[in-house]
């Protein structure tokens, strides 16, 4: 299929035109990046220098950080430069890839987010067999195969996207490129971009949240059934209160803009959530793991003193 683009570049439309509110929002905005940064760095950091973090609970929060960095990066210094920007274009081939990368990062933290509820049920409700099953060959396989499945379903939107005629207007009602907002702007028949979008993208973010629920009921099922002492289940309970609350702030918004159908009137809705899930949960996740769990803590605190 021959691409018949006529459109070179596109404008992102941004948050606001309110010219009094651009600077506080952008000092906002660039705060929370760089707490979401530093946060996110920082428990990169002691995850790979500290041998008591070196078990697959926290190899996963490790990756989990690196995608939360990763993911606000593909979006947000564009955001921020646009607020002092009058063009506020960005490039087709841009557009494309800041799509493909967006897509291949949420994808990817949606199936880490199963693998760890996974890791949490072997870990209590299997204890005695937890270092033979989540070996080290295993949980680094599982999580090579989460990033290769994200990149490659955010390559199939890409492709599919980019093969779309665009023949104007270019205006991109949101304040990056995703699939939904590009393909109001598609000239010609896009019913199987829109089918993608709602079977492959719907099926790799309920799948994985489906699968989280159903871990989280057999622990809570085997804690209450199992579990005597009231001590146990509460430790038991904590250590995954962390990724619960990370997993709730994650689905929420996504499921919220994904379910709904395509639709101009939907678009002012869109970027409001997307701000959630692309700029205030990336930041939030370092927060609640390290407030959360002593070992982080603890581990952050030897690598501070360590080095001062």
């Amino acid at each position: 299929m021959l691409n018949q683009t006529l459109v070179t570049e596109f404008r992102l439309l941004g948050l606001t035109d309110i010219q009094e509110l651009k600077p506080f929002l952008f000092v906002v905005l660039l705060t929370i990046y760089l707490v979401n940064v530093a946060g996110n760095g920082a428990i990169l950091m002691i995850v790979i220098s500290d041998p008591r973090l070196h078990s697959p609970m926290y190899f996963f929060l490790g990756n989990m950080s690196c995608l939360d960095i990763c993911y606000s990066t593909v979006t947000l210094p564009k955001m921020l430069e646009n607020f002092f920007s009058t063009h506020k274009a960005i490039s087709f081939m841009g557009c494309i890839s800041q799509l493909h990368f967006f897509h291949f990062l949420g994808s990817t933290e949606s199936l880490l987010l199963a693998v760890m509820a996974f890791d949490r049920f072997v870990a209590i409700c299997k204890p005695l067999h937890y270092t033979v099953i989540m070996n080290p060959k295993l949980f680094t396989q599982m999580a090579i195969t989460i990033w290769a499945i994200g990149f490659f379903h955010a390559l199939l939107h890409s492709i599919m996207t980019s093969h779309l005629n665009f023949c104007g207007p270019n205006h991109i009602h949101h304040f990056f490129c995703d699939v939904k907002p590009l393909l109001e702007l598609a000239c010609g028949n896009t019913e199987l971009n829109q089918r993608l979008l709602n079977t492959v993208t719907g099926t790799l973010a309920i799948g994985p949240f489906f699968l989280t629920l159903l871990s989280y009921f057999y622990i809570i099922t085997y804690l209450f059934l199992k579990t005597q002492s009231c001590n146990m289940l509460h430790r038991a309970l904590s250590t995954c209160a962390s990724h619960f609350t990370v997993f709730i702030l994650f689905y929420a918004p996504v499921i919220f803009t994904y379910i709904r159908p395509t639709s101009g009137s939907s678009m002012d809705m869109d970027w409001l959530i997307a701000i959630m899930y692309t700029v205030v949960t990336p930041a939030l996740n370092p927060l609640i793991y390290t407030l959360r769990n002593k070992e982080v803590k603890g581990a952050l605190n030897r690598a501070i003193r360590k080095r001062f």
